[in-house]
């Protein structure tokens, strides 16, 4: 058996289960009697919205306009709406720009009218919209603060919805009297719709003290404009409990569980036995590699907890708490180098990978890695420390030719592992 052809194949097999068309084909909202306006954000938000317009003209159900926001490279084919490009993982100017155009296509609404928002990983930082006082620069400064202070996607979330003007329900809000229904493909443990971009059109119970007690007990450092203004009044978000939210309607339609699902009947279908540890895992990537490591060798040399031949799925999102002068690549790779580590010499292949296509900034969505990958490093001249050390783990699979490169995928269910264990 090729082993990562077969990796490649659940990968993709998971990233299928997350299709935009598929996900939202059984959960079109009924015709408005005005107009349906479509507002659509994250990194696989214009796949979101072309599919969303096929399935509505397909059912008869008239025109629709409104502003899809998604990644530099992202965009997809569209008929009536207005598809902007912005940056990610740190907002920028054109971000600021689709912000407002989001705004203003939801303003003068009616009672009779429908906002359908289409909401996935990606948009906290796609729709900058610092709050008064507050300058996009920083917002920039807050979003590269909390992207290297490795706290996990909730607690940055629960920070970052108090230092803006659309997050954690204030688009929603914005929208009112029309009824926002919000159609969300989850790119976060456990789930939480409130948390996936921040929740523009989903408000929560996470309040101003909950996010300072956050960012003091974890030791985060803000820029000392974003901290004065959240220890203000004015950085408190919107209570779900507001009448403004009365009539919304909030649904999962993708996400992590789904697409792992998806994997474990592929691998089963081939012939190999699958267990799924969870969907919500988190944690230092480097950490998290390393158990899944110690899980992965405990399997092959005492066939415990599981018998092989068999493959561990697990996915969410891992952080990666960078250095002063940090490296190349993202939280995937990041795992796989402390995975390797701690299966050199078994039978072990890997495949982690992000389910968006990119894994941080660079242009691959992972890495495999096996057994030998630490002794393949040395054969090639490279003490595989120093990867670690430099905070490299693009660097160091790129001199082993291991990069996944699937290209943009048009979903985001978060992070994809799959560990196939042989027998020894």
């Amino acid at each position: 058996m090729d082993k990562r052809a077969f990796l490649s194949d659940l990968f993709h097999a998971a990233v299928a289960a997350a299709d935009p068309r598929e996900a939202l084909k059984d959960v079109l909202p009924p015709k408005p009697k005005g107009r349906t306006v479509v507002v659509a954000i994250g990194k696989g938000a214009a796949q979101l919205a072309a599919a969303f317009e096929d399935l509505w003209e397909e059912a008869g159900n008239g025109p629709v306009e409104g502003v899809v926001v998604t990644r530099y490279g992202y965009a997809a084919p569209w008929k009536s709406l207005t598809v902007l490009e912005a940056a990610h993982p740190v907002p920028d100017e054109a971000g600021l720009s689709a912000t407002q155009a989001v705004f203003d296509a939801v303003k003068g609404l009616t009672p009779a009218d429908l906002v359908v928002a289409l909401v996935c990983g990606g948009g906290s930082a796609l729709l900058p919209a610092p709050p008064e006082g507050l300058t996009l620069e920083d917002e920039q400064a807050l979003n590269r603060a909390l992207l290297a202070s490795g706290a996990p996607i909730g607690v940055m979330n629960a920070i970052r919805k108090h230092v803006s003007r659309i997050k954690g329900g204030r688009l929603a809000a914005a929208c009112g009297p029309a009824q926002v229904v919000s159609l969300v493909v989850s790119d976060v443990p456990g789930d939480d719709p409130a948390q996936v971009a921040s929740g523009p059109t989903v408000p929560d119970w996470v309040s101003r003290q909950d996010a300072l007690a956050m960012i003091r007990t974890r030791g985060i450092t803000l820029p000392p404009k974003v901290m004065a203004h959240i220890e203000s009044d004015a950085a408190s978000a919107p209570s779900p409990m507001d009448s403004v939210f009365e009539g919304n309607a909030v649904r999962v339609v993708a996400s992590a569980r789904l697409s792992l699902e998806a994997a474990a009947a592929r691998a089963e279908a081939a012939g190999i036995p699958a267990v799924i540890l969870s969907d919500a895992i988190e944690g230092e990537a480097a950490d998290v590699g390393s158990v899944h490591a110690a899980i992965a060798r405990e399997v092959a040399r005492r066939g415990r907890p599981f018998k092989a031949p068999v493959v561990i799925l697990s996915g969410g999102e891992t952080t990666v708490t960078l250095g002063d002068e940090p490296g190349r690549g993202g939280r995937n790779t990041a795992f796989l180098l402390g995975l390797a580590q701690g299966i050199e010499g078994v039978s072990v292949t890997a495949l982690a990978a992000d389910t968006d296509g990119i894994d941080g900034t660079e242009d691959n969505a992972g890495a495999f890695a096996d057994g030998q990958s630490m002794a393949r490093l040395r054969e090639a001249g490279h003490d595989p420390r120093g990867f670690v050390q430099r905070q490299d783990p693009y660097g160091a699979f790129e001199v082993l030719g291991d990069l996944f490169v699937p290209g943009p995928t048009g979903t985001n269910v978060n992070d994809f592992r799959a560990i196939l264990v042989d027998v020894a």
